[in-house]
Order: C-alpha cells, then structure tokens, then sequence
C-alpha cells in the first residue's frame, strides 16, 4: 500500500539453472520505471515512480523451459565466506546446540550424512532433551530454516538459504519456499528442512540463493509477493525464435499466452464451455434428450471440473432433493414468483453452508467443493422442477433430472479429456469449427432418436 509519496520496490529475479532456462521475461507496470542491476551475483528488478497512492500492483513474467543440457558454468562458486562468522544463540539454547552438534558429529562421517542426521533430530517423533529445547525457537518453515543455518555453521560447514517454487500447472498464489543448499564433496546439495530428502525435487524451480530478503519495498506498507503458474506447449519454432532474441513485445503476438497468468488459467476453462454446448445441442436436437433448463448442464458439468464427478453428483442431487422439499413448502405461503426464488435462493446457500460445515466435522473434504456450484442455477433448477412436478408429476421431474445429470456427465468427460483441454487452449480457432458445427444442428428438423420409438408398431406389424 503506497503512502502518497514517492514510492520503490525491488524484487530478486531467478537465474538461468542446470535445468531449467530462462525463455523470456517482461514487466508490467504502468506508469513505473524498470532498472535491473547485479547485486553481488543476484539479478534485482527494481521499480520507481515520483508519486503512488494505495494499492499498487506490479508484474513479472518468466516464461521457463527444461534444459537437459547440464552446463557446469551455471552452478554457484563456494563462498568462502559463510565460515568467517559463527552466530550465537542466547543461553540455555547455545549450550543445547553445542551438546547437540556433538552428539551429531559422532554419527556422521561428512557434510551430508551430518546435515541429514542434524534434520533427523528434529523430525523424531521423540526428540532428545536438547532438541526439544531447540524446537521452542521454530515458529514456521522460515525460522526452522534459519536456526539450520545457523547450527550448521557453528559445524564449520559452508550452508547457505535458497527459496524456490513447484512448477504446477494452474497454482495461483503459490507461496516461496526456503530450502538448505550445503557444501559437499560433490558441490552445492539442497535439503528440504522440513522433510530432511536431499537433492534437487522434482519440477522444483530455483529463484533466489543467500538469505537476502526478496523484497524490498521503499515507501509503501503490506507488500507482499504471489505467484502463479500455467503450462503452455509451445511449438519449436516459437521456441527457437523466443530462445534466441531478447525481449520484445511484437505486434503479432495478440494470442491468449499474452494474457496475464490468472487470466490465462481462467481461460482454460471458459475455452471448454462451447464444446459442452455443443454436447447439449447433440443430446436435445438429435437425440432427443429432455433436460432441465437449456445450457444448466453445461454450467454443472463446469462445476463437476472442480468437484470430480462422483463427489459432483452426489452434492448436486442432496441439494435438488433439499431444495425441492423445501420449495413444497414456501408453495403454500402463496409468494409472488420474484420473491419465491429470492427464498429458494437463500435457501440454497443455507443446504451449501450446512453440507460444508457437516462434511468438515465428519471429516469428508470432498464436499467442501459444493462452493464451485452455481447458486443461482440450482435455485432456478429447483423452482423449475417444482412446478413440473405440480403440473406434470415425479415422472417427468425423473426424466428431465436424468437428463441433464447424463448431459452433464458427458460434457464433464469430454471436457475432463486432456486432448481436449490441451486443443482447446491452444488452438482457439477451434471455435469456428464448433461454431460451424453448431450451426449445421440448428438447421435440422427431422426425427430425434427418441422419437422413432413411435414407428415400432409398424416395424413390429
């Protein structure tokens, strides 16, 4: 949050790694200027401007690619200088640490075995008198880390901190994690100090070695930094053109890729709405298949995309069946149909809240997605098949809920389909052919399939 004055923020940005290279990066930040600099071996960002007030904003994009091409040039050097000045912890601590590194240096025979078997001691599910008292100083991942460090370095062992994210497609506000990289015979070995595992994790992205903060923010409050991630496939000739310029923001690059992270991510799912639509028009105009409401199948299957079918299903069914007992009873207080909706609405969110809350206490975590359904839909389906059932019977409510749960499952499937996904996203002109498709349904008029069941008695004749 700027003060009103001038206001800068610098940021550490990554290096290029054994195996994974840096593709291209950009900033964006209106009305700022961007300067980077080397600070001691670490690339910084930093951005200005003469006068900012309130919530400020600020971009960083790094496209990476794996590299398998192991390039020894890449990999830090040894600083000499993490032996020079050994901390002190204060009293009772120091002596708990002193009379623990002992006992650790007695069952290790070099920097790695002793760095696995000092992180042990911590994850023992009965630790030693002296580790327990050492526990009282961790707090969270950061500070476990830092007292490694600083136990390690009374060792006499080179140990640095390094933060680092898990490349997952569609994370959003992925937090940094610290991690312990030590001085071995073998070179530099990172260790997880929460799971005491060594060596590089997979799919785990390196950005910023040493304990320096990663940012740093001058007139400004809360700052804070998220991350987030998509996985793109990317021909190679894009790559080859990509790898080899600087970057540059061309004309020609008007594609989704463009797009901010979380705006891409949301596309991925918006990309998928029209083939569902298109399983809709298939199942009404050429099967023949009764549903409840046009494109409500669609709008569920979207949500069986978060929730997974089988979960889904279940949450959707508890909730019509509620909402329905419900609705037979705000029927006899004669409301108006705005209104009536209005209740059945609120009715809704009260059957989400109630399931989410029961589901946490029974420990069933799969219902907690019943936040990823339409509200509004689920009350209009509700209201819709109330009145079907007071003008038609159960038998067509059966019927028309059969059809859109089948609907939505088959859009779910094909949706959930990761060719389907993969093609979608990245070849949005897709849409002409469904489009082009979607108009060739709306010209027929003949028979559905389920109608020709009414020609049996000639067939049978």
């Amino acid at each position: 949050m700027a003060d009103g004055g001038p206001a800068k923020a610098t940021l550490t940005l990554p290096d290029h790694q054994s195996d994974v290279r840096i593709l291209d990066e950009s900033f964006a930040s209106p009305g700022y200027g961007i300067n980077q600099f080397d600070d001691n071996g670490q690339r910084r960002a930093e951005w200005s401007i003469r006068e900012a007030k309130g919530r400020q904003t600020l971009y960083y994009k790094v496209n990476l690619y794996p590299d398998s091409v192991s390039d020894p040039d890449r990999e830090p050097p040894v600083e000499n200088d993490t032996l020079t000045v050994k901390p002190r912890l204060p009293e009772p601590y120091q002596t708990a640490a002193d009379s623990l590194l002992e006992s650790v240096t007695e069952r290790s025979a070099d920097a790695r075995s002793f760095t696995g078997t000092l992180i042990n001691e911590f994850l023992d599910s009965s630790p030693g008198q002296n580790t327990n008292m050492l526990l009282g100083m961790i707090d969270n991942r950061e500070s476990r880390t830092r007292l490694l460090i600083d136990l390690l370095t009374m060792a006499d062992i080179p140990v640095r901190m390094v933060r680092g994210l898990y490349l997952e497609d569609g994370r959003r506000r992925q937090p940094m994690l610290d991690m312990l990289e030590v001085y071995t015979n073998d070179g530099w070995l990172m260790f997880d100090p929460v799971t005491g595992e060594s060596g590089n994790p997979a799919n785990f992205f390196l950005w910023q070695r040493g304990g320096k903060s990663m940012l740093d923010v001058m007139g400004g409050t809360n700052s804070r930094v998220s991350f987030s991630m998509i996985s793109q496939a990317v021909p190679a000739r894009e790559l080859a053109i990509q790898n080899s310029q600087a970057d540059e923001v061309a004309l020609i690059d008007f594609s989704i890729y463009a797009l901010p992270l979380e705006v891409q991510n949301a596309f991925k799912s918006i990309l998928l709405i029209p083939i569902g639509t298109l399983v809709v028009l298939f199942m009404r105009i050429i099967v023949g298949l009764r549903t409840s409401g046009t494109f409500m199948p669609v709008l569920i299957s979207v949500a069986f995309l978060e929730t997974q079918l089988l979960p889904g299903l279940t949450i959707f069914i508890t909730i019509v069946s509620i909402g329905l007992w419900m609705r037979s009873i705000l029927s006899q207080l004669n409301m108006l149909l705005v209104a009536r909706l209005a209740a059945v609405m609120i009715v809704v969110i009260g059957i989400m809240g109630a399931m989410s809350i029961l589901s946490w206490k029974l420990g069933i975590t799969q219902a907690l997605t019943v936040t990823f359904f339409p509200m509004i839909i689920l009350a209009w389906t509700i209201e819709r098949m109330s009145i079907l059932w007071e003008e038609e019977g159960p038998r067509d409510v059966v019927i028309e809920g059969f059809g859109s749960l089948l609907v939505a499952t088959i859009s779910y499937l094909l949706m959930s389909n990761p060719t389907v996904e993969h093609l979608t996203f990245n070849f949005p002109e897709l849409l002409f052919a469904v489009l082009g498709v979607t108009l060739m349904l709306g010209q027929y008029t003949g028979y559905r399939l389920l109608e020709l069941r009414r020609f049996r008695p000639l067939v049978q004749g």
